[in-house]
This record gives structure tokens, sequence and C-alpha cells, in this order.
């Protein structure tokens, strides 16, 4: 059979790299895009070099015209695209109402919520051709209001609730599943994103990229009968 070939955003670093790793692990092909091309390389030398089957895919998510290209790209080398794993992401320390710029605003929004929309709709068809599941990496911001998460980034992640939802009920009868997967505390580099990062003892009892990455593998391997719309994953800590 034909290796099913997923392609992850934000792949190189955090959630998207221990998924890509999983999912390759698993004898998916795996695509793997960002911004940061050596980030990326490395990760996809370390699927390799284990066995998998990997390719860079450097992207900014926020070109329409370049995630098009991309998906051009993936679909001329392998002929298929069977899941998506959304996983970019972004969020500023300057993240109140008295303290938040504009401009960083929106382009949080962009990151968070307007290209995940861009890389589905280019993929559509290639979707709909496989019964391919889409995994979509929100928050627990986006499943329950969280005060100190942001204005821009509950938006956003708020957002990924409802488009996710759109997706399963007007794909469904073509086979594509999405899954709104809203993370709890996570010690991965996005930490330093926050206004205040936690220490050492306060990244020791939060969740890890792995194990987010053993959600998604669950999410990506269940039978094509089985659509799971929201997982919720948070650690015993998360208040």
């Amino acid at each position: 059979m034909t290796n099913r070939v997923l392609w992850i955003t934000g792949g190189g670093s955090g959630m998207g790299q221990a998924t890509a790793r999983s999912a390759a692990a698993a004898g998916w092909t795996v695509v793997v895009s960002g911004r940061r091309s050596d980030v990326l390389a490395d990760t996809v030398a370390e699927i390799v070099a284990s066995g998998g089957t990997a390719r860079a895919l450097p992207l900014d998510v926020h070109d329409r015209h370049a995630v098009a290209t991309a998906r051009d790209a993936i679909v001329a080398e392998f002929g298929r695209i069977d899941g998506l794993v959304l996983a970019a992401g972004r969020n500023t320390p300057a993240r109140r109402w008295d303290d938040q710029d504009v401009d960083v605003f929106r382009d949080i929004i962009e990151t968070n919520l307007t290209s995940v929309a861009t890389v589905i709709d280019a993929t559509l068809p290639d979707l709909r051709e496989t019964g391919a599941v889409v995994v979509v990496i929100s928050s627990y911001a986006g499943w329950a209001f969280q005060p100190g998460a942001g204005v821009a980034y509950s938006a956003s992640k708020t957002a990924l609730g409802a488009m996710t939802k759109s997706l399963n009920q007007q794909e469904s009868p073509f086979g594509v599943r999405a899954c709104h997967l809203c993370p709890g505390d996570v010690a991965t580099d996005f930490l330093a994103q926050r206004p205040s990062v936690p220490d050492e003892a306060a990244q020791a009892v939060m969740l890890t990229a792995d194990d987010i990455a053993r959600s998604v593998q669950f999410v990506i391997d269940a039978p094509a009968h089985v659509r799971i719309d929201e997982l919720v994953i948070s650690p015993n800590s998360q208040r």
C-alpha cells in the first residue's frame, strides 16, 4: 500500500516536530513546513536516519500563493495528501487590551487562524480524494477562556473550534475528518512568548511535545469511520 502522506505546518520545532517524528515512525511519509529551513532540515535528517521518509518544505503560511505552490510540490512528488497537522502558531508577551499592538494582533490572527484556513482551502480537493484527516493544533484557551492567554490568541484559537466544526459538517460526506486539538500547558520553546516564562519546576509538571504527538497519532491513525471532533489534553497541574 502507498504510504500515507502527512503535511505538517510548524513542523520544525515543538509539537509539530514531535508529531513528525511520531508519524514517520508509524509509517507515514512526512512533509514538514515552516519558516526556518535549518530546523526543518534537522528534523528531516533525524527522521531519515531512523529509517523514516520525510521532506522539508520551507514555507511562510501567511503567503497563500506559496501555500498553493507547496501543495502542488507535495502532490507532484508523492501523488496524494492523506492528512494535515496544522501546528504553526504565535503569541506575544504584550497580550492585554492596554498594552497590545494592533499590528501584532493582526499577525497573530493571520498565523493562528487565517493560515489554517489557507492550507485547508489549498488542499481541499486532495483531502476529499483521500478521505483525509485534519488535526488543528489549537489550545486549552480555544476550549475554555483563559484570562492570561491574550486577546488575539484567545480569539484566534476559539475561532478554530468553529472552523473545525464547519469543516466536519460540510466535508464529512467526502470522508474528511477534522479534530480541534486543545492542549493545556506544554513545555516547549513557545513558553518564551509568555509575559513571565515558567521556571524549571513549573515546566517539569507540564505536558511534553511528545505527549501531544501521541495524541495526534491517535487521531490520525483512527479508522476512516471514526472522527474525533475535539480532544482536550491537559496536565494534572492545569488550573
